[in-house]
């Protein structure tokens, strides 16, 4: 058995969707499909689900365009308007959810709205392969992925979630089951999210849980490219990394695969294939364990939209473990992920991911101990296997705040 998954680009119109239904057919046997939202859907309904819980009426507007891009898909999909009654359900489903009292927690409301990215994206290409006779099962992932609830980074019931897995994935009248990323469910049936980008890790938590032959994720890239083409120009291909080497670039902010997708993959060896959904042929990038050395290119990291807190004791004192705990805890409060640390004697720099809310009420507190300077606004970069050349490159030009260099990597907070 083998897990596909494919991403918001790769089923972002009814061609991605057709040309999908081919790659597929390339690999005979089971295989499990896991799908993103199409397109730019969750960054709509992301808005969507900040006009709801703001109360601000363009809620609706924001409703409707996401209603009008999925309906125009469909239309393309069937050949005319064509009203699918197990889409519609989703549709309403938000409505009524739109039309109802909200909470005052944020992240619970914004996982009840964003994960139906998902879940219509998934009974759209279902339905439409039923209609090709590419015969499939969808499956609700949020009745075997069970989770706490943290919401908007849930963690996983392993125990439980392996034996829902299997009971649901049986592979007994269809070959091919389709169901979502990104999304799980909490013991009391609410939704949760697994974090941004988090379809990779829903498939990487599937092949693990059905001991699959091997992942594959598809991109509109040739595979895993030594820096981001959007902001780089004469990118090279990386054709194989390891296990290691893959979690250490997904920390740093790659985006190509979710930071959490490697560690289910690498616990039973399974081997992860990126490849491009444009070139389905072409082999792509191999993550897997690699007994041999690895010798790179370097690799550019770029981490937009970090923020950058100094901290210094009101009274003077060293940094002692004592604060650096009390700090950690703070930001844990906070659920902020710190991307990189640097200490002095009297001085503790904090970069963090800058979150949507602002950091107004964590500078107020730290303020009860420390003097604190920060600057928002901010790039992290990253370079494994620099060299003097890539370091000069990055930095030419623009203010350096932070910079860290070890064997391997060179890290700098620029402006």
């Amino acid at each position: 058995m083998k897990v596909f998954k494919f991403g918001g680009a790769s089923v972002s119109s009814a061609d991605a969707v057709r040309n999908s239904v081919n790659i597929l057919k390339m690999y005979p046997g089971n295989k499990v499909l896991v799908i993103s939202a199409m397109g730019k859907t969750t960054n709509a309904l992301e808005t969507v689900a900040r006009r709801y819980f703001n109360q601000d009426p363009e809620v609706w507007t924001a409703f409707q365009e996401v209603k009008d891009y999925h309906e125009g898909i469909i239309a393309e999909l069937w050949g005319e308007p064509t009203e699918l009654p197990e889409v519609e359900k989703h549709f309403t489903l938000l409505s009524n959810r739109i039309k109802g009292e909200r909470s005052l927690n944020f992240d619970y409301e914004y996982d009840q709205i964003v994960a139906f990215g998902e879940l219509i994206s998934t009974q759209i290409i279902s339905l439409y392969f039923n209609q090709i006779e590419l015969k499939n099962r969808w499956v609700d992932v949020r009745n075997c992925l069970k989770t706490d609830d943290q919401f908007r980074e849930a963690n996983i019931n392993w125990e439980l979630s392996v034996r829902l897995a299997k009971r649901m994935f049986t592979f007994e009248t269809e070959d091919l089951h389709i169901t979502q990323g990104f999304i799980g469910g909490t013991l009391t049936n609410q939704t949760t999210t697994l974090g941004r980008e988090g379809s990779d890790y829903t498939a990487a938590i599937l092949a693990n849980l059905l001991d699959a032959e091997e992942v594959s994720i598809w991109k509109n890239v040739p595979g895993i490219l030594n820096a981001d083409p959007d902001f780089f120009a004469n990118t090279v291909k990386l054709d194989e990394l390891s296990y290691k080497e893959a979690i250490e670039l997904s920390y740093s902010g790659a985006k190509v695969i979710h930071p959490k997708t490697i560690k289910p993959l690498q616990n039973k060896n399974i081997p992860l294939l990126v490849k491009s959904f444009l070139e389905p042929e072409k082999p792509g990038t191999i993550i897997h364990s690699v007994e041999h050395a690895l010798e790179l290119v370097p690799v550019i990291i770029v981490k937009k939209n970090m923020a950058l807190i100094t901290l210094t004791p009101n009274d003077f004192s060293f940094i002692s473990i004592g604060s650096v705990s009390d700090v950690f805890g703070l930001f844990a409060k906070y659920r902020l992920r710190v991307g990189l640390l640097q200490q002095s004697a009297i001085d503790l720099s904090l970069a963090f991911d800058e979150p949507e809310q602002g950091i107004e009420d964590l500078i107020n507190q730290l303020h009860q101990k420390f003097e604190v300077k920060y600057n928002t606004g901010l790039d992290l970069v990253t370079i494994r296997y620099y060299d003097a050349e890539s370091v000069a490159q990055i930095s030419e030009g623009r203010s350096i705040y932070v910079e860290q260099k070890s064997r391997r990597t060179a890290r700098m907070l620029l402006k």
